[in-house]
């Protein structure tokens, strides 16, 4: 009862900051399928917009500016590779140096933050043309989906510092680059693709909420 009250608590915590409308869920038992105190949760977030307002990368031009926004952690990808390689040696409880203070257990289990206010704030600005969130398939995978066919996102990878939890998987598993490009967000957690024209706009309505965007390049002719 307790681990459930403290998940339904955190959902609806989760949904009133965002202002997501907690409208039902099931619980299941299924003894013989999961292990003493295994739990499975997943949750669905469903939206409406409206035709005309989506934003899909059809707009997407060469020129366009690439705004990074910084994740907290591995957010929801890269879990498997990540405790192939730390906890062969590691523990859940153990503070290597490299994570500054941290436990591999809290570096992991690091909160997803939330973008919706960031979106929020560029969101009626005409020269928004893309939204790409960092999940399976890393920064070029995922702004892949928003850059259309003749044009191709050009990162600048060494334009912020990369969180120590992913300095380490690097480390420890010997990961090559390729593979942490493809696997994790690597720091970034969403990118923003607008017009070069409005871009210092779109930074400044970003560090007045606080965030600490970051430029990561611009998309350009294949």
């Amino acid at each position: 009862p307790g681990i459930g009250a403290d998940i339904v608590r955190g959902f609806a915590t989760a949904c009133s900051e965002n202002a997501v409308a907690l409208i039902g869920g099931e619980t299941a038992e299924m003894p013989g399928l999961y292990a003493m105190d295994d739990y499975d949760l997943a949750g669905t977030i469903v939206g409406v917009v409206e035709r005309d307002r989506i934003i899909d990368g059809s707009r997407v031009e060469a020129g366009d500016v690439l705004i990074g926004l910084p994740s907290t952690g591995l957010h929801t990808n890269g879990y498997s590779l990540a405790r192939k390689v730390l906890l062969e040696d590691l523990t859940v409880d153990s503070r290597p140096d490299a994570l500054e203070g941290q436990s591999v257990g809290e570096a992991l289990l690091a909160v997803h933050r939330s973008y919706l206010g960031a979106i929020q704030a560029v969101l009626p600005m005409s020269g928004l043309n893309g939204l790409a969130h960092i999940t399976g398939g890393g920064i070029p995978g995922n702004i892949s989906r928003v850059v259309r066919g003749g044009l191709r996102a050009e990162v600048d990878y060494a334009a912020w510092s990369r969180p120590p939890i992913f300095r380490l998987i690097q480390d420890m598993g010997g990961v090559p680059e390729s593979d942490m490009r493809r696997t994790f967000n690597l720091g970034i957690g969403l990118v923003i693709v607008v017009s070069k024209s409005v871009s210092d706009d779109a930074f400044d309505r970003l560090k007045d909420l606080g965030e600490r965007p970051v430029s990561l390049g611009n998309v350009v002719v294949e």
